[in-house]
């Protein structure tokens, strides 16, 4: 009898199933990025298994992708525990971009904002759907550094000037309420960014905290685009309605100060 025959033959359930394909270079590249984004959240050390929950993958493929991102140094592991925590290379890399950018030369400014508002000063720039704050005030150990686009002053202005090539409004996922001020619908988070644009800087009040309100302003460049966002966060008591115009002039005389730093001279605006 043939092989074919012999086949033919053979129960559905004895069928032998097709041998697993590897994952593409380039899924297995987005895999690996998007493991070491599940530790964006800053929290504590993660094991195999709460990389493949959080993947969505099986346990045998999260544990072979940390192993490769810890032979690499992008991960590194407590060997009391086997969990993982990002690696010395994911350092390097990060205090390389970070003075690439001249962010370094940020830091003083947006102290001397501080100091003269009694307010925390923040940078920021947009990843996705969030602005990532660089340098600033929040920047601690214990503090996340993404927050969503659509709930923050700092992420209205990067909405509302963009840079050629980031992603529209629609692409952004569910606007997530975190108070009941927070804008959830698209239409009114458009309607909105059109003040930001008119007002020249975007007002967060309690829309993503309560009892915070934030006052934040571009630094642009010379095509109009707003490479960074510059903010002032404080309380209600604060920065007050009648505070308002002096908190708005000297972020808006930092983010000049800053255009100077962090562009190159061809980007900046006239006159900067």
């Amino acid at each position: 009898m043939t092989d074919s025959a012999v086949d033919a033959l053979r129960p559905a359930s004895a069928a032998v199933p097709p041998p697993a394909r590897a994952p593409s270079g380039a899924q297995a590249v987005r895999r690996a990025l998007d493991l070491l984004h599940c530790f964006h959240d800053n929290g504590p050390d993660l094991s195999a298994s709460d990389l493949a929950r959080r993947l969505e993958l099986p346990m045998s493929t999260a544990h072979r992708l940390a192993r490769t991102l810890l032979a690499a140094d992008f991960l590194e592991q407590d060997f009391r525990t086997s969990r993982y925590r990002l690696g010395p290379a994911v350092t390097e890399l990060g205090r390389l971009s970070y003075h690439q950018r001249g962010l370094h030369l940020a830091a003083p400014e947006l102290a001397d904002l501080a100091e003269r508002t009694g307010a925390t000063a923040d940078l920021a720039l947009r990843s996705g759907p969030y602005a990532v704050i660089v340098a600033g005030g929040s920047v601690t150990p214990k503090v996340g550094l993404r927050r969503p686009l659509h709930s923050t002053a700092l992420g209205k202005v990067l909405l509302a000037w963009p840079r050629p090539g980031d992603p529209d409004l629609g692409s952004l996922p569910p606007l997530h309420a975190f108070t009941e001020r927070t804008i959830v619908e698209r239409d009114a988070l458009r309607a909105e960014l059109v003040r930001v644009r008119e007002d020249g800087h975007a007002l967060n009040d309690g829309e993503s905290a309560q009892g915070v309100r934030t006052l934040a302003v571009p630094v642009l460049d010379r095509a109009g685009h707003a490479r960074f966002a510059l903010a002032v966060r404080g309380t209600p008591e604060l920065i007050t309605a009648a505070a308002l115009p002096r908190f708005l002039e000297r972020a808006r005389s930092c983010a000049r100060a800053l255009e100077v730093l962090l562009l190159a001279p061809a980007e900046r605006r006239d006159g900067t």
